[in-house]
């Protein structure tokens, strides 16, 4: 009889447990693009924006980390070129409202492809035209998007450019440019974004593009590397001053994602460092992966899905490494 008892205990124990460690279920309707610029694609040469606007759902009764039960919205900085072939976009059984922008003469005009692309009735997505290092543009431009969709649920903060060279001959101009799009952008994207978030009540989550330059060096990237380290430093002060709001903050660091952008670096440094492009491929940006592979763009999309539309404070002011293990930590 008392082995029996002590059976009928150690089952009902086990039961528990198995209940504890179960995931939370969550009815989450989110999607959510991350395009073609990915950190270690090393972005386009101009300050250009995207702004992807997509449309979730989720059921919870505390005032956590991630909006309330609604359609809500997300943004997305940095535009790439060909931002109409994006083939990042993941939807999770939700609708997508995508919303593209650019600062240059042709990206409004591939902005508002891109927009046509998600949306053909053009009801849930919007082209806004945005540089990114501009405070008025900024605040105009998340300011047309709230009032669009309702509201800012979750920042994406992807703008970026990559301007190779060796440190003792840097041009401080493109020094300049590429602190100027990097950070400040974030910094600009996420007060008007914070305004809004802290305003409406339901939270939100704030998402750095950093790369695996957040954690590591690399040699005729100076500035690039400079600025993605400070984008830890932000994530880490917004999730700290958010989380009385229900607003979460955490950095993506991507390896090296193989788009036009790089392969338009692959010459580029092989000319600086007398290699072959192919040298360049295995030797530089693969090097210390363990299979040998680029992370992909969905790789990253993946990643950004799961930082968004997670649940708690539990996560905040982190950074997530995506890089095929070319950085561990």
């Amino acid at each position: 009889m008392l082995y029996r008892a002590r059976l009928r205990a150690t089952r009902r124990l086990r039961r528990v447990r198995m209940n504890h460690s179960r995931p939370r279920a969550t009815s989450a309707r989110f999607a959510i693009n991350v395009g073609l610029t990915m950190p270690g694609a090393e972005e386009a040469a101009h300050p250009v924006s995207t702004i992807s606007v997509h449309g979730w759902h989720r059921e919870r009764s505390t005032h956590s980390a991630s909006p309330a039960t609604r359609a809500g919205v997300s943004v997305r900085t940095g535009m790439a070129a060909g931002s109409s072939a994006a083939p990042a976009t993941l939807t999770w059984a939700g609708t997508t409202n995508a919303a593209f922008a650019g600062s240059d003469a042709h990206s409004p005009i591939a902005a508002n492809a891109t927009a046509k692309e998600f949306d053909p009735e053009g009801k849930r997505a919007m082209g806004v035209a945005m540089d990114v290092t501009d405070e008025a543009q900024v605040d105009a431009g998340i300011a047309a998007i709230a009032k669009a969709f309702g509201g800012i649920d979750v920042l994406v903060s992807n703008a970026g450019i990559q301007i190779v060279g060796p440190l003792e001959s840097y041009k401080y101009a493109d020094w300049k440019k590429l602190l100027a799009i990097h950070l400040d952008g974030a910094f600009l994207t996420t007060r008007a974004c914070l305004q809004h978030m802290y305003a409406q009540g339901r939270g939100g989550s704030i998402i750095y593009m950093g790369s695996a330059h957040s954690k590591e060096a690399s040699v005729l990237k100076a500035p690039y590397v400079t600025a993605k380290h400070g984008l830890i430093g932000l994530a880490k002060v917004v999730a700290k001053e958010g989380a009385k709001h229900g607003v979460r903050s955490n950095v993506i660091c991507p390896g090296f994602v193989r788009t036009p952008l790089v392969e338009k670096q692959i010459p580029e440094q092989a000319k600086a460092l007398g290699l072959t492009e192919a040298e360049v491929i295995k030797n530089v940006m693969l090097k210390e992966t363990v299979d040998g592979e680029f992370t992909t763009v969905d790789d990253v999309a993946r990643t950004a899905v799961f930082l968004a539309s997670f649940p708690t404070n539990a996560l905040t002011g982190q950074s997530i490494v995506v890089s095929h293990g070319w950085f561990m930590q």
